[in-house]
């Protein structure tokens, strides 16, 4: 075995801190679901990083179990599947419908379907170091994908001079996972595990070189003015004009106000204030 080969002291090193290194990196997300768990809501919050991070998961997982010597890829993709159905069963339970819905969705299309396709593919269609050639170029191609994904958060930086969505931690600990997996794939001649990985190191070190320039620069734009999803729950805020409506507890029988006059009702007499003589400035008393 590879990786856990006493003759591959340094891969089994590497291995090991990938697996400590990614195992924090799944449990980053775990702030955002007790916010979920505390306001019985998902506030807006998307489903699909963790469906995504879920197949990623099942697919190195199934890699790993063809090639028979990366036990340190099976530890933590195991790991990364039980966390992140953790997390899609926490969605699904506080989402509203439609969001549960399109969970539900993605998840029999992904997860289910894609993932039942490439292992019909693969079983079929390849046999013995050919089948493993095929899964690890579908691995590394996937991987790219979503290695590829951060690109909208860079434009985003980019546009509003903002790193408020893009934090350092993040990025630092996704580029010191990308070379510390570059590493382990490279000492033990995996190129599949090696060349995905050139690529998050190289869109890692992107992410931290913006936030060094944009950390202490004027955002060109609000955080509340950049496009973003959407929260669950609306709240209408009534704007206030130049005018405000005071609603009262009046009887059925009498007219709601005119701009002439002001119906008033006490000790069930009626009557008139003109408008004019109302001093907006006094307290309202109990009607």
């Amino acid at each position: 075995m590879g990786g856990l080969s006493l003759q591959h002291p340094w891969a089994f090193a590497f291995g090991l801190l990938g697996n400590v290194i990614s195992f924090m990196t799944y449990l980053a997300p775990l702030p955002t679901f007790y916010r979920i768990y505390r306001s019985k809501s998902t506030q807006g919050f998307q489903s699909v990083p963790y469906v995504v991070a879920l197949f990623s998961a099942m697919l190195w997982i199934y890699y790993a179990l063809l090639k028979s010597d990366e036990l340190l890829l099976i530890t933590i993709n195991s790991a990364g599947c039980i966390i992140e159905t953790i997390y899609i069963v926490m969605y699904l339970a506080y989402a509203p419908k439609q969001a549960k819905i399109f969970t539900a969705k993605i998840l029999l299309l992904l997860n289910v379907g894609v993932f039942g396709l490439i292992l019909l593919l693969t079983l079929l269609l390849a046999g013995g170091e050919k089948r493993v050639v095929m899964l690890g170029w579908v691995c590394v191609g996937f991987s790219v994908s979503v290695f590829v994904a951060p690109l909208s958060i860079i434009r985003l930086v980019v546009r509003t001079r903002s790193v408020e969505f893009m934090p350092f931690s993040l990025s630092l600990s996704l580029t010191v996972s990308a070379v510390v997996w570059f590493l382990y794939g490279l000492l033990i001649k995996d190129k599949y595990v090696a060349l995905p990985n050139i690529l998050g190191f190289a869109f890692g070190v992107i992410q931290m070189g913006l936030y060094a320039i944009y950390c202490n620069a004027t955002p060109t734009l609000a955080p509340k003015e950049v496009d973003r999803p959407l929260p669950e729950h609306v709240i209408n805020v009534a704007k206030l004009g130049p005018t405000a409506t005071i609603k009262l507890n009046m009887p059925a029988a009498v007219q709601p106000p005119t701009k002439e006059n002001i119906v008033a009702c006490a000790s069930g007499e009626t009557k008139e204030i003109s408008v004019e003589k109302v001093d907006m400035a006094t307290n309202v008393e109990h009607v």
